[in-house]
């Protein structure tokens, strides 16, 4: 299967950086608590930790709405949940890839019942033209093309995830 780069991996370190540097101005002052969605966001969250001159803390949750499929069923569940309560603290989901908008309503509409002060979203990649629920991403590396991609965290059939580039598959 042949591989086109999309981004390289100098443009996905250069806005990593912004997007460290926004994040660390937005929340001056404070402590934000990032939770990475497993298992595509967690080079896009290592990277983007580092570069967060803030204080930092981190959790981990997993997903599914993909199984073995290129598309989402539409259904999600819950597979891992956080270790920690976010009551009370600047939460920002970070995400690899916001796309059809079903997997981030629905993780945005359970951390809500949880009541973090603040709740906001960081995804590395944007498919606007494959929105079906309108859902709000705070803070975007890149809005890509609807093709399916992979590398950076992002997979196929957990395959291509050590690339660190983001490719187009043919």
């Amino acid at each position: 299967m042949a591989l086109e780069v999309l981004l390289t991996e100098k443009q996905i370190a250069e806005r990593v950086r912004e997007l460290g540097k926004e994040i660390s101005n937005d929340y001056q002052g404070k402590t934000v608590h990032l939770i990475c969605v497993l298992k595509g966001a967690y080079t896009f969250l290592a990277d983007l930790a580092r570069t967060i001159e803030i204080p930092v803390t981190l959790d981990f949750l997993a997903v599914s709405s993909y199984g073995k499929n290129k598309t989402s069923s539409g259904e999600v569940q819950l597979t891992k949940d956080l270790d920690m309560s976010i009551a009370g603290r600047n939460v920002i989901v970070v995400e690899d890839i916001a796309d059809t908008g079903l997997t981030l309503n629905y993780l945005l509409n359970l951390l809500r019942s949880r009541q973090p002060s603040t709740l906001k979203v960081a995804a590395l990649l944007s498919k606007p033209s494959r929105r079906e629920i309108e859902v709000s991403v705070d803070y975007i590396g890149f809005d890509v093309p609807d093709r399916f991609v992979v590398g950076y965290g992002l997979d196929d059939n957990q395959q291509y995830r050590q690339l660190p580039y983001v490719a187009v598959m043919d």
